[in-house]
């Protein structure tokens, strides 16, 4: 039997915006399950570790523009040995992250060749500290092991985000962050700096003074 009269368009109502809410729900999950990567590496400075594991947190999007599938539909990239370094940086501290959360790992290296406090080049950042004896900013750089980007997709994707955050792609994410590290610690570093934003393990900060862009 139908239901007629004010309470039973109210019903209708209730029931429609639950189907819809459940729908929006499947979604959203559908959404995490496509973006889980392995884990990038761990470090007390940055981040870093050559472990896999699962991701953490619901990806924000970078840009209404910049997505994986959009990412994924571009040609094979290609570039020197600057690009080359962004793209080894965005792969082993960043490939488990949300694409936002590699994004940001990619402006943490561009903006540190912006600033005086750090290399102006995009290799002299991601090696800073090698052969030093003091530690590396970037820990996959000198951690003893090969690095090789063993994962054929990761990999693509990591030198694709590269090209195209070399090529000009707005920096909108890190909040001119300039240091980053995973969740799970607290480097003392981190209580002099203005944390920018949270996405996924990672932490990004930047001087207190500085003035947010890129």
């Amino acid at each position: 039997m139908g239901v007629a009269g004010p309470f039973g368009d109210e019903a209708a109502r209730a029931v429609a915006r639950e189907q819809m809410a459940l729908s929006t729900a499947s979604d959203q999950l559908g959404a995490i399950a496509e973006s889980a990567r392995p884990m990038a590496r761990d470090d007390s400075l940055t981040v870093a570790s050559r472990e896999d594991g699962p991701e953490a947190l619901i990806e924000p999007s970078p840009s209404r523009s910049l997505s994986l599938a959009a990412i994924d539909a571009l040609p094979p990239a290609s570039g020197d040995e600057q690009w080359q370094c962004l793209a080894q940086a965005i792969y082993f501290e960043s490939r488990g992250e949300p694409l936002a959360g590699q994004v940001a790992v990619a402006e943490v290296v561009l903006n540190r060749t912006s600033s005086r406090s750090f290399p102006g080049t995009i290799c002299g950042v991601v090696h800073q500290g090698v052969g030093s004896g003091r530690g590396c900013q970037f820990s996959y750089a000198c951690d003893g092991l090969p690095d090789v980007m063993k994962s054929a997709l990761a990999r693509e994707r990591s030198e694709k985000l590269a090209r195209l955050m070399i090529d000009g792609q707005p920096r909108t994410i890190s909040g001119g962050a300039t240091y980053f590290h995973v969740r799970s610690i607290r480097p003392d570093w981190s209580r002099r700096f203005t944390r920018t934003v949270t996405i996924g393990q990672h932490m990004f900060y930047r001087p207190a003074t500085q003035v947010a862009g890129g």
